[in-house]
């Protein structure tokens, strides 16, 4: 029996398998007018074609939980209660396949305020089409990004209402699960690492402090939702500077604060707060941090990044290195990646009735 393909219960879910659809932003909502921020076709046919290739969990791209926290004026947004009807759309579709729906809940903070990458990703200036970003401290990105407002304590408490409002928003849109984004340089993310939180009041200074805001967030989401759904927060285990910068050591240490305050899962990644770190990639590079945060903090982990072969991610639950696994580019380049995995490993994974026949092709 396959290990990957085996279910896995969650407080009131109940995930067929361990195929996970990754977070993967698609930049292609309106940037303003009255559907800023809400999906559109695009995004439908876009989940809803993952979910009929066989995942067990898609998890829409990060969603920002205000106007000024997307990444570029072409995110996601869960700010305003009228862009729920339009997640709803996404939802009802993915759960006709019989798939949980999740959703990354996000701020930019100083990464926000960028082009699509496709054109070039660049910082966009305020008037622009950009906007004024925020921060822990005045400390930019890179170079080539602008200091980011300070954000004051009380600015700080409206972010934590922000989270919770949206998360408010993802029940009434129907999506099952909730994940809180604090990785890859984002605000939370920024917040945490040293080298772009240099306060030196409750939220700086002491991993305590520094970690104060996630903490805070993953408290007022986990109170907005119902007790019976899921909450996952998505890390960077390692800004790959060890021993300066966030470590492994820090990762460890904040899944284990976290578990008490209702954090179901913890989804490892690495990465993304500081420019030109050199990563060491490869095949499955960042199963040994899900690993480890799920041995030494006792949580439970996702685990992502260059995860192809099918046989690699079914070791990857077999051996205990993580409880599921999330496929990112794989998936945008086969939909049907679940069913090929399924068929390589001897697995019955259901065939929506329209493609079954095509299975013969998916062996």
């Amino acid at each position: 029996m396959s290990a990957l393909f085996s279910p896995l219960s969650i407080r009131g879910t109940t995930f067929a398998h361990r195929v996970w659809m990754a977070p993967m932003c698609q930049y292609s909502a309106a940037a303003d007018g009255p559907d800023a921020g809400a999906p559109n076709a695009w995004h439908v046919q876009h989940y809803g074609s993952r979910a009929v290739g066989g995942v067990a969990h898609v998890i829409v791209e990060a969603t920002a939980v205000t106007a000024d926290g997307r990444i570029s004026p072409f995110d996601l947004g869960l700010w305003d209660d009228a862009q729920v009807a339009a997640h709803r759309t996404v939802t009802d579709l993915v759960h006709a396949q019989g798939v949980v729906a999740g959703v990354q809940l996000a701020h930019a903070g100083r990464k926000a305020s960028t082009d699509a990458p496709w054109r070039g990703g660049s910082p966009l200036a305020d008037g622009a089409g950009g906007w004024p970003v925020v921060g822990p401290s005045a400390v930019p990105f890179s170079d080539a990004h602008p200091a980011p407002h300070a954000l004051t304590v009380e600015e700080v408490a409206d972010v934590v209402a922000a989270f919770a409002d949206a998360a408010r928003r993802a029940v009434a849109a129907g999506y099952d699960v909730v994940e809180v984004h604090a990785a890859h340089g984002y605000l939370l993310h920024q917040f945490c690492s040293p080298d772009s939180n240099v306060r030196d009041d409750a939220y700086g200074g002491s991993f305590e402090n520094r970690t104060r805001l996630v903490r805070e967030v993953v408290t007022a989401v986990r109170a907005a939702v119902p007790d019976m759904m899921p909450v996952l927060v998505r890390v960077s285990a390692t800004d790959w500077v060890e021993p300066a910068g966030w470590t492994g050591d820090d990762t460890v240490r904040l899944a284990r604060d976290l578990a008490p305050l209702g954090v179901d899962m913890v989804h490892v990644s690495s990465g993304g707060n500081l420019p030109h770190v050199r990563i060491p990639t490869g095949p499955a590079y960042q199963v040994p941090l899900a690993a480890r945060v799920r041995a030494e903090a006792g949580v439970p982990t996702v685990a992502v990044g260059l995860i192809t072969d099918p046989q690699d991610a079914e070791r990857v639950v077999a051996d205990g290195s993580a409880d599921a696994v999330a496929l990112g580019r794989p998936l945008l380049a086969d939909p049907a990646w679940p069913h090929r995995a399924a068929a390589a490993l001897g697995a019955d994974l259901a065939l929506a009735p329209q493609y079954e026949r095509a299975r013969s092709f998916l062996a």
